[in-house]
């Protein structure tokens, strides 16, 4: 089987891909599944783990895919915002029946494992093709360690159809303390964790102890060094508010601020691609930011109205914000940057930004980053660690790893 890796069990065997000639392009899971490992799912009862984002290197859906080649997919499984990626963050989605296929879809966001292991009842193998974002707040990941509980429970083969970063392979932002552990941030990994989805399942797998039967279909032809952009692939949308490959560069910084009385442009067709408030001094703000000098990003004034932003924040509320833009993929940290952020408001409107310390610590992974922002230490001294801490993660992801990373692989490209 080309290009197939399995790891049953413990920790997954040290793999080097094979060189891949220059003239091939860059192929997701599924493809690589459906033209070179039929003899993993032939004869099966699939089920699938996706939503619109799951598609062939034509922009195919994986359904449309799966059905055309014979195989028998049995059932559809969503993880957070639905089938069809349209749900609100954080909104319960019922199962339901598919349209189209008349597949029974059923919702496994924040569903236990028992719940789960139910609904595997009737099929053999269960394929999981969902788009990781990059950030370790993300829920797909969450939901596929969930899942890989379920099949361990239920003895049943999970499958990653790999798809590659979209941020590429760079490591930012503190490693998440353990005892912050929750349904946004599963395993103590960074804010920016510069791997795979796959990468991710066959790591969880090894230190979590779950004992899954599971293969990564690896992503032929990608590179950590590579972004979306630089691969070919389309880009659909993961999720309703992150509309563009620039908002995704911006997430493991912005998310950070949904634990903030700041809004990051939900309802707006530029979400976490800038943040604002009806107090907000952007002349100061502005000051402060370009002063700091950071790599990689440019900060504009901008006014924006939210409509219906999902996270109950300024509904058609006139907000006063700043607006990132990339400007040099390789020097740009967007956790470093979010961080400063925060300090140079904090600075600005000392008494006006408010955390919300459950959400935020989530989210950041400890409660020092909280902490030291609001007692006004300088964003250099909150992040101190965070390089020491990113160090260890390559000691300990080594064998999980799929695609070959440069020595000291973590920072920027």
């Amino acid at each position: 089987m080309v290009g197939v890796v399995a790891a049953c069990g413990g920790p997954p065997a040290t793999v080097t891909p094979e060189p891949v000639p220059a003239e091939i392009t860059v192929r997701p899971g599924i493809d690589v599944l459906l033209s070179d490992s039929m003899s993993l799912v032939r004869h099966a009862r699939l089920g699938l783990l996706t939503n619109q984002a799951g598609v062939d290197a034509a922009g195919v859906s994986d359904v449309d895919r799966v059905r055309a080649d014979g195989l028998e997919l049995v059932a559809l499984f969503t993880p957070e915002h639905g089938y069809r990626g349209e749900a609100d963050p954080g909104e319960a989605v019922p199962h339901t029946t598919d349209s189209v296929t008349g597949l029974p879809i059923y919702s496994l966001y924040l569903q236990n494992t028992a719940a789960i292991a139910a609904t595997l009842t009737g099929i053999d193998l269960l394929l999981v093709d969902l788009q990781d974002v990059g950030a370790r707040y993300y829920t797909y990941f969450s939901t596929t360690v969930a899942v890989m509980r379920a099949a361990a429970r239920s003895g049943k083969r999970v499958v990653v159809l790999d798809r590659p970063n979209p941020i590429g392979g760079t490591v930012q932002g503190n490693v998440l303390d353990t005892a912050y552990t929750s349904f946004v941030g599963i395993l103590p990994i960074p804010m920016r964790h510069g791997m795979t989805l796959g990468e991710l399942a066959r790591l969880a797998n090894a230190e979590l102890g779950i004992g899954a039967d599971l293969t990564v279909i690896p992503v032929m032809g990608w590179s950590p060094a590579m972004d979306l952009a630089q691969t070919g692939l389309p880009y659909v949308p993961p999720s309703p508010n992150l509309r563009s490959l620039e908002s995704l560069f911006h997430y493991p910084g912005l998310c950070l601020m949904e634990g903030t009385n700041l809004s990051v442009g939900r309802g707006t067709d530029h979400s976490f691609e800038q943040v604002g408030a009806p107090w907000l001094d952007t002349t100061k703000v502005l000051a402060g930011l370009r002063a700091a000098n950071l790599p990689g990003v440019s900060f504009s004034g901008v006014k924006f109205r939210p409509k219906k932003p999902g996270d109950g924040k300024f509904p058609d509320t006139r907000l006063l914000g700043i607006r990132l833009t990339m400007t040099d993929r390789d020097s740009y940290d967007p956790t470093a940057t979010a961080v400063t952020i925060m300090a140079v408001i904090r600075a600005v409107h000392p008494t006006k930004l408010k955390w919300t310390p459950a959400q935020f610590d989530r989210l950041a992974g400890n409660s020092s980053l909280r902490t030291g922002l609001a007692s006004g230490a300088a964003p250099a001294v909150v992040m101190e660690n965070w390089a020491t801490e990113q160090q260890a993660l390559d000691r300990r992801r080594q064998q999980a790893l799929l695609y070959p990373r440069p020595t000291g692989a973590s920072g920027t490209h």
